[in-house]
């Protein structure tokens, strides 16, 4: 198959400077004039328009927008295959430059921020009112902060992207260059074409552990019921023959005091029957006890039996979502911020109020050499399979150091690859980047990052989405992972410039 990628090159621009020669003639010098003029206008660049592949169209893997050209591309496994103009987020109301993905679609979407606009063939990139939509192009940037594409266009393209699809917009002119790196993941044949069956053979183990446990905690929740009767009774026993041994005691200690034969045989008689009483509770109570003791027993291990099954239900509920995420393209966020690695796993779980659920149960520090030096902005994207494994493309919308480089900086944790390598399939990603990830990645998202030292009024201005419900690595339940609501620690940083500065400026607290 023709690869249409680019691939990286560098250049090397030689200009040879030469001093002008003296014009006497005025009509050279007018013709001079005009020359100039018809070349100035032979250099702007052509206005964006849609265009088609010229070849069979795969399922897109990402879209690039250049806020500087004003254009869309959409890339499939060989190369582009779409393009359109757009436009963009216009001063004051910019589009923000990062990285994001496909978190929703909406056939007929209609806004809630700006009086019902109609926004048809809804992409939503990010939960507080960021996407592409089809909408009016004037040739120039002036959306609200969404990203218009033609209307056809927009018709056509809904029903090829797909949920996680992943977003980029750049800044400038960027695309897609043939990447390879030591530090990329290389998948295991043998583990890939097993996985399916131990996905299987896993979730059937969980469904029966599920089922044991639930089976387990029924009976341990009946066996209280039935003992509480043999509970009491010990009890009552217990407490009369407490009293039945101090009855004894008191008559005892009166035979002792005894001062006249009379009263002597009064407490001895006393002594008797107290002595007998006693005697008969405690045989009493010794016969309740034993035939008791084989229903406590049976409680007690039905307690223990029930925790024991909810604890392998949790297990094994565990190891069949890793098996099942196993069969998912995995993306790694690296932030040179935060100095973490985070892992994102779409699990095809709907959510009552719109998008799907993204594992997001891994989340460890990760080593980059030289921590205080910009590292840039570069997405590494597994196209396809090949010979080595996988066949990948990196794009660089923020560049400090060059692909490579960011990636020679990085180490992964070796827990991690282990995890994840084995497995890894085409639309597998890495992302590498000074920024954070931004507030607007929570349960519901890929990842989202934002360009520090770009423009973002679109984004400043829309209210923020709740507090992220993170990932609870105590729970397992729903077969994959619990929840519970805390809000995000580490916001994007504010836009403090406009354009260059710091890497990415002094944190501010609270959301967007």
């Amino acid at each position: 198959m023709v690869n249409r990628f680019s691939t990286a090159r560098s250049t090397v621009a030689m200009r040879r400077w030469v001093p002008p020669a003296i014009v006497t003639l005025a009509a050279m010098a007018a013709l001079t004039a005009l020359t100039a003029g018809a070349a100035a206008r032979q250099a702007r660049p052509a206005p964006p328009t849609e265009a088609t592949a010229p070849r069979d169209a795969g399922e897109p893997i990402m879209a690039i927008v250049s806020i500087k050209s004003q254009q869309v591309t959409f890339y499939d496994a060989d190369g582009w295959i779409l393009r359109a103009p757009v436009s963009t987020g216009t001063t004051g109301r910019e589009t923000p430059a990062g990285v994001f993905a496909v978190l929703e679609k909406d056939k007929d979407h209609h806004s809630t921020l700006y009086d019902d606009a109609w926004m048809p063939n809804m992409q939503r990139i990010t939960w507080n009112g960021i996407a592409l939509h089809g909408g009016p192009l004037p040739g120039y940037a002036a959306s609200h902060g969404c990203v218009r594409m033609p209307f056809g266009f927009a018709e056509k393209l809904f029903e090829k992207t797909w949920i996680g699809m992943r977003v980029i917009i750049s800044p400038d002119n960027a695309e897609p260059v043939e990447f390879s790196h030591p530090a990329l993941f290389v998948p295991n044949r043998e583990a890939i074409a097993a996985a399916p069956a131990k996905a299987e053979a896993l979730a059937r183990e969980a469904a029966e552990a599920a089922r044991t446990a639930d089976e387990a905690k029924k009976a341990a929740a009946k066996a209280p019921r039935e003992t509480a009767s043999l509970k009491a009774s010990l009890r009552k026993l217990e407490v009369l023959k407490t009293r039945a041994d101090a009855e004894l005691a008191t008559v005892d200690k009166a035979v002792a005091a005894a001062r006249t034969d009379e009263a002597r045989a009064r407490a001895e008689d006393l002594k008797q029957k107290a002595a007998a009483k006693a005697a008969d509770l405690g045989t009493q109570l010794d016969t309740a006890r034993a035939d008791a003791k084989p229903k406590l027993d049976a409680a007690a291990a039905a307690k223990d039996a029930a925790k024991a099954a909810v604890t392998r239900k949790a297990d094994t509920a565990k190891a069949a979502s890793e098996a099942k995420l196993a069969l998912e393209p995995t993306s790694i966020f690296i932030s040179r911020a935060t100095q973490k690695l985070y892992v994102r796993r779409n699990t095809h779980k709907r959510w009552p109020d719109g998008g799907e659920v993204f594992d997001a149960t891994i989340e460890v520090p990760v080593s980059i050499r030289d921590p205080d030096k910009r590292i840039g902005t570069h997405v590494f994207t597994a196209l396809a399979r090949n010979d080595g494994g996988l066949r990948w493309t990196a794009v660089t919308i923020d560049n400090a150091d060059n692909a490579k480089d960011a990636l020679d900086r990085i180490t992964i944790p070796q827990a991690v690859l282990e995890r994840i390598a084995p497995t890894a399939l085409p639309r597998s990603s890495i992302v590498i980047s000074d920024e954070p990830l931004s507030s607007e990645t929570n349960y519901r998202t890929e990842f989202v990052a934002v360009l520090s030292n770009q423009p973002q009024g679109g984004f400043v201005t829309r209210k923020p989405t709740a507090d992220i419900l993170v990932a609870d690595r105590s729970v397992q339940g729903d077969g994959f992972f619990g929840f519970f609501f805390q809000p995000n620690p580490d916001p994007q940083p504010a836009n403090t410039r406009r354009r260059g500065g710091q890497p990415y400026p002094q944190r501010q607290q609270g959301w967007w």
